[in-house]
């Protein structure tokens, strides 16, 4: 008898690499080449995970849509300067790539959902050697911004998967509101951005704290103990 579709859907930023230090630096210089006053670093890390207008706007919900656009212009350039640099720094979360060989090898398919451009998410891939492992690739280009399900559930549709038999894993309320709208498993990781309680309170089944504890809890989430 031939075994669901086990589909691992993943966010980037602050669950599969650390990109706090570049997000801040970025949107800090936008806002000062553009005079417009600072959001603190806490406030950015907050937003990480939404695409980039919807997180400008909350951020600076003072300016006008010229403006906010000008700034998200800055960021997108400012951004793409620092990943240029020979000390661009944006590693992966310690157990990332030992997990997805794991979970590959148990039968899991992988996917992206992630808030990022799909020029940020392939040099992300390209940086890290991550071709060919994930059969879907979901940008905020190409769909609503979390927390809306569409990226998701385009996920679920490529892979040809069930909702149910779909975990959404990610460090943010965003992913956690997300997996609970297309129905998944929301699975939440405690070395991102958003605390705890905040990812429980958006739906969180479980927050792993550690990629290791994300793979074991996975063998046993459909009661399938390789």
């Amino acid at each position: 008898m031939k075994l669901p579709t086990r589909l691992a859907v993943f966010d980037v930023d602050g669950t599969i690499i650390d990109s706090q230090h570049n997000i801040v630096a970025s949107m800090l210089e936008a806002c000062e080449e553009h005079q417009v006053p600072p959001p603190t670093p806490a406030a950015i890390r907050q937003i990480i995970g939404l695409s980039l207008m919807e997180a400008i706007e909350r951020l600076l919900p003072d300016l006008d849509p010229d403006r906010l656009r000008d700034v998200a212009e800055s960021y997108k350039l400012g951004f793409q300067r620092l990943r240029l640099r020979p000390d661009h720094y944006e590693p992966m979360f310690p157990g990332a790539l030992a997990a997805f060989d794991q979970l590959a090898k148990e039968g899991w398919l992988l996917a992206v959902a992630t808030g990022k451009s799909k020029r940020g998410l392939n040099a992300m891939i390209e940086r890290h050697q991550l071709q060919g492992r994930f059969i879907s690739l979901q940008t905020a280009d190409d769909n609503p911004g979390k927390p809306h399900p569409a990226m998701l559930q385009r996920a679920i549709s490529d892979a040809g998967a069930l909702a149910t038999e779909t975990v959404m894993i990610g460090d943010t309320s965003f992913d956690m509101q997300m997996g609970v709208g297309a129905g998944a498993h929301p699975i939440g990781v405690g070395w991102g951005y958003h605390p705890t309680q905040e990812l429980l309170g958006a739906g969180a089944e479980r927050v792993v704290g550690s990629f290791p504890e994300l793979v074991e809890h996975l063998a046993i989430l459909f009661d399938r103990v390789p």
